[in-house]
């Protein structure tokens, strides 16, 4: 038996323990007992998703329920007004081409953030103004708490494909620490490395791999009933 498949079945286990220690409280005569009853589940399958996070698996349809959905019909609105936020407080970014805030299908949020302005050439650790700006973001992620959080790494095609993809996903990976560290629910939020397989300019002059050499926040919205949508992996992120 694997390990995802071990922690499962506990998870399991502890769920039925916890429903029937809660149905012998209940049947002391507790006119709140179904509220109790409710409310005690949801609290072990939240730590429970917590714990999961990292598998990626069908586990990640309750991690959303835990954090928390959204009504299908207030989508648009939220993610529209999480939009105006961004831009808002990351106008001097974008007026400086350090970043742009744009929209994908299904109401997702791209926050592509460009790698020179973050990072040092082969570095990981993030600068300055790159903490600066992602302080930002996160203020307005804390805000919005309703969504799934995928951080991007990419390279540009200087290196071995192998060297790139580690790169990429060690600036994903600082980028998330970051955010959680400012206060980001971290049950939301997952990390990516692409490497340099998804330029969005050309890598034949320095200014296109310039552009390719970024990370990319990607905000999709937790819909109640599709809550495992917003923790799948993102769409393809080059040109």
């Amino acid at each position: 038996m694997n390990r995802s498949m071990t922690r499962k079945n506990s998870a399991i286990m502890l769920v039925a323990l916890l429903c029937t220690a809660l149905f012998v409280t209940a049947c002391a005569g507790d006119p709140n007992r179904k509220t109790k009853i409710g409310a005690g589940v949801g609290a072990v399958l939240g730590g429970i998703a917590g714990s999961q996070l990292g598998d990626k698996s069908g586990t990640n349809a309750a991690i959303g329920a835990a954090v928390g959905a959204l009504a299908g019909g207030a989508t648009g609105r939220y993610m529209d007004n999480q939009k105006k936020e961004l831009d808002q407080k990351l106008s001097a970014e974008q007026a400086r081409d350090m970043l742009d805030v744009t929209r994908l299908d299904g109401d997702a949020l791209k926050i592509g953030v460009a790698s020179d302005a973050s990072f040092a050439v082969d570095s990981s650790t993030l600068s300055g103004n790159a903490q600066t700006t992602f302080n930002k973001i996160a203020e307005t992620l804390k805000d919005y708490d309703k969504t799934a959080i995928h951080v991007v790494g990419h390279t540009d095609s200087t290196g071995s494909e192998q060297y790139n993809m580690k790169l990429s996903q060690q600036r994903a990976q600082a980028v998330a620490q970051f955010l959680t560290g400012r206060g980001v629910d971290s049950q939301r939020v997952l990390t990516w490395g692409r490497g340099e397989s998804q330029p969005i300019a050309t890598n034949d002059t320095e200014a296109g791999r310039a552009e390719n050499r970024r990370v990319d926040v990607v905000i999709k919205p937790i819909v109640e009933g599709q809550e495992s949508q917003a923790f799948s992996e993102p769409p393809y992120l080059g040109s």
